[in-house]
Formats: C-alpha cells, structure tokens, sequence
C-alpha cells in the first residue's frame, strides 16, 4: 500500500469512516500573517568572537585558557564525586541525598556524575520502599497525601510554605491520566503562589523561582535554561555547597564555548544552503533551530547531534513552508511525489524554484550518512522515512485548504499532531548521538517511527500549543485552519472558550507522556525516550504565552533564550541589529 493510501486510511479511521475531502465551509477568523520576518540574527554568530577580557574568574582565579579551565573542572569534578560517595555511605539521610541530587540536575552537572547518582537514588528507593518494588507511577500521588491533614484537605500550614507550595505544584504536574487528585493539588498550590507572588511575600530567589514554574512547570522546562538560571540564585540558598558552584559556573562556561563552535559551523551551513536554493518565502531561523536543539542535548557529547538534528530541522522547516505558503496543489502532489522517489532523477517533477532545494535535501543526507560510522549509517534510512511520512501529511493538509475541507476536532488533531513535525524529528534526535551508552539502538529507532503514544501525544503539544499562538498571532493564507477555529465551529463556542479547550488537551497529552515514561516504555528505551520528552520541552518556551517564538524569531531574543543555548551574555545580545 502507497503511503498515501496508508495515511487515508489512517485519517478514516480516526474520522468514523467519512471522506477526508467531504466539501466543507471553512471558516477563518484568526488573523493573516504577510510573510515570515527576515532572521533578526544575520551573520552575528558568523562573525561573533569573545572579546579577549571576557574570562571566567571564579574564586579569585582567572582561568585564561580553555585547558586551564578544563583542569580546574577536573579536579572540581573529583571533589564532588567524593562528596556523592560519602553521602551514599549512610551518612547523609535520604532527605538529603535526594536535594543533592535536585541540586546537581537542576545546575545542569548531573551527567557528570551517572553512576554515583544511580547509587544514591539505589539506597533512597531501597530506604523508602523497604528493599521492594513501589507501586509503579503512584508515587506522584501518594506524596501529595504527604501534604494533607487527617480529614484529606490541604495542612493549613502549607498555604504560607511557598517552598513546599512550589514543590507541590511542580511535582503534580507529573501527574498520569486519571489522577484527578493531583488536579487539586495543582489549583491548590498555584492560587496561593499567585496569592504571595501579588502580595510581595517572596524573597528572592524563590521570588523568580515560583514566577518561572507559574509560566513553565520546572519538569517541563530545558534544563539547559534552568541551569543558566539556578546558577544565579543557588548561591542564595540556604547551605550551598561552594564547590558546586564553581563547578557548575566553569561547566556552564565550557559548554557554552562549544555551542558557540558549534553556531559558528551551523550559522556558515545554512548561509550556503538558505542563499543558494532561495526560497525566500521560508523562515530563516537557523539560530533559533539551534536554541530547540541544544533543549533536547546540552552536553558536549551530544555535539555530533546536535549539529545533525539542526541540520534536519532547519531542511523540514523549509519544506514546511513550500507546501503552506508558496506551491499550489499540483506543486505540492508533484513535492510529495518527489520526495518519495528520493531520488536525483526525480528532480524533474518539480517546478524549477524547487530544484536547488530537492537535491541538496538529498546530498546533506548523504552527507550526515558518510559521517557516522559503518554501524551507525543505517540510522539514517529511519530519519529519511519519516521524512517521506512527513511530507505526506504536509500534503494532506494541502489538499484540506485547496478543497476548504474542514474536518472534525478528532480528526484535524490526529494529522496535525503528525505534522507538527515532532514525530519526523525522532529519528534525527537519534542519529548522530554516539552509541557508547546504547541509546540510540535499532529498537528505540524503530519504536520511534511506529509513533508510540508518547510520540503522539508529543506531536499533539507542538501542535496545540502552536495553534493557540496561530489564533493570536496570525497564519498564512494557505494553512489550514487552526485547532481553535476547529473547535469553535464544532462546539459553537467563542474564542477564549476554544483556546482554554485546547490548552486543556495540552496538560492532557502532557499527561499521557507521563505515564508512558513511567508505564508504557521499556526501561532499554527510556533514555531515548527522554530525549524527545526534552524536545517537547523546548516547545514550551518557543511557545510562551500564546507566542511563537519560532516564526517571529523576535519572540525569542534576549537572556531568557540565550543564555539557555550557551551562547552571548545580555549585552551582546542587545547590540544585535
């Protein structure tokens, strides 16, 4: 069966049965965008160069060199690990271990410290569950029991407790489906939050602590911007642990040199690619493609992939925007076609403007595959056929425009969660991550393009999320109809009333992730799967406050976004354009 008689089926089925093309008054009340804005970058991260006085002074001592820097790291890292086996050797309490543990992923130097963590987070299941197994996903919920009284309210004390508010609030949303208790926990702890935050009750840090969670639960937020800023405020928490510190600001410093490396390469790329094949109706967003990227893996052994993903990224993104903004129907049958063959041959099904793109798809795939090693090239055939899948969906949402076919809530949900583009993302998250630590394995590549529920449910966020910053923000003229507008034709209902529906099936997907990383997938794949939990991560930022960040390119500009990449500091920043 042909991919696109497969995605018919698909769309039938989860349409009762009724025709994906029935003629139907497609209403649109959003407003229209008029183009995408040019890169608010230009060549900056081409040209950018650390001015010779900047060098990272900690404790006193100039650290002028990258090697001195990475000596001093060393040994900082020694000191720590020693720390972490005394605290496993029963003479820390699990209380402290697990804040010590928190601390460390929470500055972003966990994954330097692997197997010591493992340890410890041994002795602390061992301690809490007497040497058995836990119920399995209860957790969660047993521990907001901890935070009621005999009669199953909330303790009285709790509303004045803005740290066990916000440990609350934070820990239930790693709720399950059919956890409802939490959903109180959630609404109990975020209105007292708000409550101190109104009435300047908090002291800082927990002041930006509890404002971030309100935006960004910290279990969705990159860690890589957590850490850019907890490393500001740990220092003002009670009893920090100064090595730590050093440790974490020298490691921030470090990565933060290579993700400009890594910039510098990805920002020339793009220049060759984007000017040559000149599609100027598409997002030059190569930075910000950078930003999403480096919130899946900050580590500096995840370079390899980081630049692959990037790569892949910014090639959907302007594949996307040929079949929203500028190829007719006819264009987009003859795109898909193409892009099915994969082949140089089938360059001449497309119209001309098509052509430099159509065959440098094809040679940086085969670049990315001449670059990985003898056993790790067949990744690249999992990335390229959900590319092809991508690219059918991307059709199908053409023909829904041209035929002004609306389809149903369900239906519109399940094809745009696909084409959201973070399913086809998957297997390029995978490709170039080394596989000392068996992550990317032939099982997890192929359990990520059968689209398992985590995936799914991933795909219906970006989407969602998407869609609310569509209705406020503006489309295209050709794309389909946003998911807001969907439901307000479906249900009747007005603006605000779709958007908080949609934003509502957000959380709920949210908590299918949840539960298919601590129920559905097998341990030998969860690493793999966290990945693409952080990619879906990022999507909260990209998509704050009913913005996209991403299209605009603006929307993201400044500190907050960044500093997370480990790019420039706030000054460099403002003197861009």
């Amino acid at each position: 069966m042909s991919g696109s008689s497969v995605l018919a089926t698909e769309v039938l089925a989860v349409n009762g049965g009724s025709s994906p093309l029935a003629a139907a008054a497609v209403v649109t009340t959003g407003p229209l965008l008029q183009g995408f804005a040019p890169s608010v970058w230009g060549d900056f991260f081409i040209t950018y160069a650390p001015s010779n006085s900047q060098a990272c002074r900690l404790n006193s001592t100039v650290h002028r060199s990258e090697q001195c820097r990475r000596e001093r790291a060393e040994a900082l890292k020694g000191q720590v690990r020693r720390k972490l086996v005394k605290a496993t050797s029963r003479i820390s309490s699990v209380a402290e271990m697990v804040v010590l543990v928190d601390t460390l992923e929470r500055l972003g130097i966990d994954n330097h410290f692997r197997h010591e963590i493992a340890a410890m987070l041994h002795r602390v299941h061992s301690e809490e569950h007497g040497g058995g197994g836990g119920a399995a996903g209860s957790h969660v919920a047993d521990d907001d029991l901890h935070f009621r009284d005999n009669g199953g309210s909330f303790r009285a004390s709790l509303s004045s407790d803005a740290r066990g508010l916000l440990s609350l609030y934070n820990a239930a949303h790693l709720a399950m489906p059919g956890e409802e208790v939490l959903d109180d926990a959630i609404a109990f702890s975020r209105r007292h939050l708000r409550s101190m935050k109104t009435a300047g009750k908090l002291r800082s840090p927990m002041a930006e602590q509890v404002s971030r969670a309100l935006d960004i639960p910290l279990p969705r937020t990159p860690r890589r911007l957590e850490a850019m800023r907890y490393i500001h405020e740990y220092g003002d928490e009670p009893g920090f642990d100064g090595v730590v510190l050093e440790l974490a600001r020298l490691d921030f410093e470090l990565v933060k040199s290579l993700h400009l490396r890594e910039l510098k390469a990805l920002s020339l790329w793009w220049k060759d690619f984007y000017d040559n094949v000149k599609l100027s109706y598409t997002r030059d967003r190569i930075v910000e493609v950078f930003f999403w990227v480096s919130g899946v893996y900050y580590e500096e052994e995840y370079s390899r992939a980081r630049i692959m993903l990037a790569k892949v990224f910014g090639l959907i993104t302007l594949m996307d925007d040929t079949y929203d903004v500028q190829a007719t129907l006819d264009e987009c049958c003859r795109f898909n076609e193409a892009i099915q063959r994969w082949d140089n041959g089938a360059v001449s099904l497309l119209p001309e403007y098509m052509h430099a793109y159509y065959i440098k798809l094809l040679s940086n795939f085969d670049e990315m595959e001449n670059s990985l090693e003898p056993n790790e090239k067949h990744r690249v055939s999992y990335a390229i056929t959900m590319y092809k899948q991508l690219s059918e969906y991307y059709l199908q949402e053409a023909r829904w425009s041209s035929h002004r076919y609306l389809p149903s809530f369900a239906e519109h949900l399940y094809v745009s969660s696909i084409s959201s583009g973070i399913p086809a993302l998957a297997p390029a998250v995978l490709m170039g991550v080394h596989d000392g630590d068996s992550v990317a394995t032939k099982e997890a590549l192929e359990w990520a393009c059968a689209i398992p529920d985590l995936l799914l449910a991933s795909g219906e966020v970006g989407r969602l999320l998407n869609d609310i910053a569509a209705w406020k923000v503006g489309k295209n003229r050709k794309d389909v109809q946003s998911l807001v507008e969907t439901y307000m034709t479906e249900h009747g209902a007005g603006g605000d009333a779709a958007v908080a529906a949609v934003a509502a099936a957000s959380e709920r997907a949210w908590r299918r992730i949840n539960r298919a990383c601590v129920e559905a997938v097998e341990p030998a794949l969860l690493p793999a799967a966290q990945l693409l939990v952080n990619l879906t991560s990022t999507m909260e930022v990209v998509y704050l406050g009913g913005k996209d960040g991403y299209t605009s390119g603006s929307g993201l500009k400044g500190e907050r976004y960044y500093m997370s990449a480990g790019n420039i500091s706030q000054w460099e920043i403002r003197q861009v354009a």
